[in-house]
């Protein structure tokens, strides 16, 4: 945001701003702010805006998403993301939680109503709900004086509250992965590093996989070699690449080095394109079988429990080898197809023999076009033999297409 904008922005006072795009559109209008809880009464994080779009849909948009704030409106850069907003655990809409409610001062005990809610921008670049514009009451027949105090200054219902990393008394390892990247990012590296050496790899592993860049780099920077091998092993090769790319080249081939060799393989050979490539966004263990496999064989397949919605959504039919880079990519088979045909016929014979591949050097752009083009989920990657490489989904696209800290915005 301009430097003429990093002041203190009321929230009451901000709701019903209308909200443009890049190009100017009106898209919606602001409703509410989204915040994270912090742990010992801190002023909460500000993640973004609930906006009121056409057909009275709420959606959510990350403040880091938010290019501009003045007297005319809210600025926004890149797509919007229309899909309903639903409150997480540990969320909170500012306004609905608190505009209009009787609270008290810490120091005095007075009762005050929540007037307003200010947020701020900090040094190290996240927006807070720092401040609370307060009305003091002064009896039955009068109104009474306002005043700003700071959000530490009021006390607020324990209820609301998030994962408290220091006392936790349940397993960290059940704890949703989302909710722990979340509470890690309010904690140093080294708290961090504790915590993250108490969780099991696949556990951490998750938990790696939604926390932003620059966490996730500082974290694994810290880790012993052979835990984050591990731990590396146990995402999926797409990711573990992401991983090692962020942490260059030197430190990456070390860890490379202690992983176990065919998992190291799968992981080197995505690193070999370029990230923002379909041949660095693809996935290299969709759901693939041989031509002879059946359709109930290949609805059992999808079934698999750990498999991404995008890539249980059809299945690759190849010629062996079957694990990528395969033999030849016969055809695609989607989960509708298989519900339709009978269990024990072939995939050879139902295969759509169109298969709307795409080649490892396309780029993130071209990615998204094609998957609009033929309206997929999913699009294979395949060489310059017809084998396959591959697979790119839509939330591998989103990935890349969202901005780089979006999990912590």
């Amino acid at each position: 945001m301009r430097q003429a904008e990093l002041t203190r922005i009321f929230l009451a006072k901000l709701a019903g701003t209308p909200v443009f795009d890049p190009n100017a559109e009106r898209v919606g209008k602001i409703r509410d702010a989204v915040a994270a809880i912090r742990q010992d009464n801190l002023a909460p994080r500000i993640l973004g805006f609930i906006v009121e779009v056409p057909q009275r849909r709420k959606i959510f948009i990350p403040i880091t998403r938010v290019t501009s704030i003045d007297d005319g409106g809210v600025f926004i850069t890149g797509s919007l993301n229309i899909r309903r907003y639903q409150q997480r655990h540990g969320e909170l809409l500012l306004l609905a939680t608190f505009l209009d409610h009787p609270t008290r001062l810490v120091e005095s005990g007075k009762t005050v109503v929540i007037e307003d809610i200010g947020m701020e921008r900090q040094d190290n670049k996240d927006w807070y709900a720092s401040y609370i514009h307060v009305l003091k009451r002064a009896g039955t027949f009068r109104r009474g004086t306002s005043t700003t105090v700071k959000w530490s200054e009021v006390e607020f219902d324990s209820a609301h509250h998030t994962i408290n990393l220091a006392a936790v008394e349940e397993d960290i390892n059940l704890l949703p992965a989302q909710e722990v990247a979340a509470a890690l990012h309010e904690l140093d590296v080294e708290r961090q590093t504790e915590i993250a050496r108490t969780m099991n790899d696949e556990k951490l592993a998750d938990v790696l996989e939604e926390m932003d860049d620059a966490d996730r780099v500082a974290l694994v920077s810290q880790l012993e070699g052979e835990l984050v091998a591990d731990v590396l092993s146990e995402m999926a090769p797409d990711d573990a690449a992401d991983v090692l790319r962020e942490v260059g080249a030197e430190k990456a081939e070390s860890l490379l080095n202690l992983m176990e060799e065919q998992e190291a393989e799968d992981v080197r050979r995505l690193m070999e394109y370029e990230d923002f490539s379909a041949g660095g966004m693809m996935t290299t263990d969709p759901v693939i079988l041989s031509t002879d496999a059946t359709v109930a064989e290949a609805l059992a397949a999808v079934r698999n429990k750990d498999l991404a919605p995008a890539s249980a959504a059809q299945v690759f039919v190849c010629r062996a080898p079957l694990e990528t880079p395969t033999g030849r990519l016969v055809g695609v088979v989607h989960v509708q197809t298989l519900l339709r045909e009978p269990p024990a016929l072939s995939l050879g014979i139902v295969a759509e023999k169109e298969t709307n591949a795409i080649s490892p050097e396309a780029s993130l752009n071209d990615v998204v076009k094609h998957l609009a083009n033929y309206n997929l989920i999913a699009a294979p990657v395949v060489d310059e033999n017809e084998r396959l490489l591959g697979a790119v989904t839509v939330d591998d696209v989103l990935d890349h297409l969202l901005p780089a800290n979006w999990r912590s915005a």
